[in-house]
């Protein structure tokens, strides 16, 4: 990709892993650097008065405040456009305020949400809590394409889902909702944190909006955080009623862009400071090396624990008897770095983590170390045993984030704990 101050990006020769090293260079930063500097200032002067007026209406592209924007965190949202192949990126402080500050900048009161039924914890609480404004939403089991469908209301302007569901690793009929999206006209966001963009790109599969919690894989190390709502430019703005005309400006492409930036990045505030963007964007450097060899590790534990005794299930979508296989198989570059085990009956899950050594309980996923946390005590507690079941989380779940540690290592810390 080569990215554009606007944050549009477009083909090169590259393959992604070339591009993303390179990417600062391109932009010929200050002193010859390999490496964007981290720019601390939080206020931008301008010799002529016309020019931060173009700024501040959208006409021109440049800074106006550091809640907004920032040429650090800016140069990290060129680098996720070119992964994501979209036309323009807003990065936030975590995951979590990219989804909030999307939602709210789009919907309204009266407003209706269809939403995947397995969805990370965070992200279920938040759709409750839209609930208490006005906005309703379904929540259904979006594997197949006809719940979404049959969930669908005049009032509907948006379908939301994950690419891989954290933990039980359910995988949504993305290309079929894609399609039913595009039949009505309806907004599509896709959170691709668990596959990333090295895995899988949603807008192949038609989504208009791609949620990153860039925490995770794309930084991968668990030193910053930070998240990203990139638009693919699938989705034709014109269309959506909830648009304020004042962001109607400019390349049309990028009106939901410039309402998300005003009415969710600058008025809520969850904004990414400097310092974090730079180690995410360093750490987005080394994606698809550390993907590979997490997504081979947890492939290899997960057919371990397959045939272990003491394991009752595994979920993993690489295992041919994963009900959605052949789907992840289609889409997916591999079959991501995130497996969940449900242990026998007398195996206490407190005491098999305890026994781990190089697995560090955490709650965390997409380090560099493999991390482990007993799911349904811990970040799906919240939701109540009724809501768990209906996800398929027993209480004797552990979900692994697997890391990029030799595999015989990771393969001798589970028969050593599960012995």
């Amino acid at each position: 990709m080569r990215a554009y101050a606007d944050g549009r990006a477009s083909m090169s020769k590259h393959q992604f892993t070339t591009e993303s090293l390179h990417a600062d260079r391109r932009e010929k930063p200050e002193h010859g650097v390999l490496h964007k500097p981290i720019h601390t200032s939080v206020a931008f002067g301008y010799e002529d008065a016309r020019e931060i007026a173009a700024v501040f209406q959208g006409r021109k592209s440049g800074y106006s405040y550091g809640r907004q924007s920032n040429p650090t965190v800016e140069t990290l949202a060129r680098k996720v456009t070119g992964m994501e192949q979209g036309v323009g990126s807003i990065c936030f402080a975590t995951g979590m305020a990219a989804i909030t500050a999307t939602m709210l900048s789009l919907l309204r009161s009266g407003d209706h949400v269809v939403a995947s039924s397995f969805l990370f914890g965070n992200t279920n609480s938040f759709l409750g809590t839209l609930q208490n404004f006005g906005i309703e939403v379904s929540f259904v089991d979006a594997t197949g394409v006809a719940a979404v469908e049959a969930a669908l209301k005049a009032n509907t302007r948006l379908v939301f889902a994950e690419t891989i569901a954290n933990p039980a690793t359910q995988i949504v009929d993305l290309e079929g909702i894609g399609e039913l999206c595009q039949q009505r006209g309806l907004l599509y966001i896709v959170d691709n944190t668990m596959t990333s963009p090295w895995l899988f790109r949603p807008a192949t599969v038609g989504a208009g909006l791609v949620i990153n919690a860039l925490t995770k894989y794309i930084g991968g190390h668990g030193n910053a955080l930070a998240g990203a709502v990139t638009d693919t430019g699938k989705f034709d703005w014109t269309r959506f009623p909830n648009l304020y005309p004042t962001y109607k400006v400019a390349d049309t492409r990028l009106w939901g862009l410039q309402q998300i930036r005003k009415k969710g990045l600058r008025d809520l505030g969850g904004s990414l400071g400097p310092e974090a963007a730079h180690h995410i964007s360093v750490g987005a450097d080394t994606l698809g090396l550390r993907m590979d060899k997490a997504c081979d590790n947890a492939m290899a534990l997960a057919e371990y624990c397959q045939q272990h005794p003491k394991v009752r299930k595994v979920f993993y979508p690489g295992l041919a008897q994963h009900a959605q296989y052949a789907r992840a198989a289609r889409l997916f570059r591999k079959f991501g770095a995130l497996f969940s085990i449900e242990l026998a009956d007398g195996v206490d899950c407190f005491d098999f983590l305890n026994t781990l050594d190089l697995v560090v309980t955490s709650s965390n996923l997409g380090d560099t170390r493999s991390l482990g946390i007993p799911v349904a005590h811990t970040i799906f507690w919240e939701m109540g045993p009724e809501r768990r079941a209906s996800m398929g989380i027993a209480d004797s779940m552990v979900r692994f984030a697997v890391g990029i540690e030799d595999t015989a290592d990771l393969l001798a810390d589970f028969a050593h704990a599960l012995g």
